[in-house]
């Protein structure tokens, strides 16, 4: 690592704490997936036929199609169309149904025109930029001595860490849409389902957690590099 931020290693500790925090999250919701996936719904209903059925409850025109992989569950606004991977698609588990009935929670965002997702993708294009020209320009500022425009760099990546803000509430939300959908339709009929349901969502929730305490400790390291360009003037 080319700069120690004048000897202070905190966010050095911080880089290792959020990458050992990621392999626990990635480990976390495969295993609780796995558990619960073992855990069949009391009615026997297929994932993708609870999801169906909730986007005719909502009177929602998105198709349902099966994609390859593990937890590759999605949501496509462009092509309309929910993703369901294999270990879900015509599965009866409280994991699969939870798993599906989220997505789902992402189509009636879309549909009720829920504002935090409107506000996510108007970023999502700055963001992308930022990714991936931010560090570059970071370290042209430092290189050239000029901390204006090492700081210009800084603020686009901001733009990353608002993404992911956003798409936290966005991820939290769609959570709780989808167990209102499973305990008001009678899919989760048990309090220990509801439990399972909430633990699964919770799992995936938090790598997304993970992923903005990332990026957060990333700009902080962007700024760190863009502060050492005023010493080179």
């Amino acid at each position: 690592m080319p700069y120690y931020y004048g000897g202070d290693y905190t966010l050095i500790f911080l880089l290792i704490g959020v990458t050992i925090l990621g392999i626990f999250a990635q480990m976390n919701v495969k295993n609780t997936f796995n558990k619960y996936s073992r855990m069949r719904s009391m009615r026997g209903t297929r994932a993708v036929d609870v999801a169906q059925s909730l986007l005719n409850a909502n009177m929602s025109s998105v198709s349902i199609v099966p994609v390859s992989g593990s937890l590759t569950d999605h949501y496509n606004p462009r092509q309309n169309t929910v993703g369901l991977s294999q270990s879900v698609y015509n599965e009866s588990s409280v994991a699969a149904i939870a798993v599906a009935a989220h997505e789902i929670g992402h189509v009636m965002q879309y549909q009720n025109g829920y504002n935090p997702i409107k506000i996510r993708n108007s970023i999502l294009p700055v963001a992308r930029l930022g990714s991936f020209i931010s560090p570059y320009i970071v370290l042209a500022g430092v290189f050239m001595g000029s901390y204006n425009l090492a700081i210009v760099g800084v603020v686009l990546f901001a733009a990353v860490l608002v993404f992911q803000l956003f798409t936290l509430n966005v991820e939290f939300d769609a959570s709780r849409r989808a167990l209102e959908m499973l305990t008001s339709g009678g899919y989760l009929v048990s309090s220990e389902e509801e439990r399972a349901a909430k633990k699964v969502l919770r799992a995936a929730a938090f790598t997304y957690v993970v992923s903005t305490l990332a990026t957060l400790v990333s700009l902080l390291r962007l700024l760190a590099i863009a502060s050492s360009s005023r010493n080179r003037r």
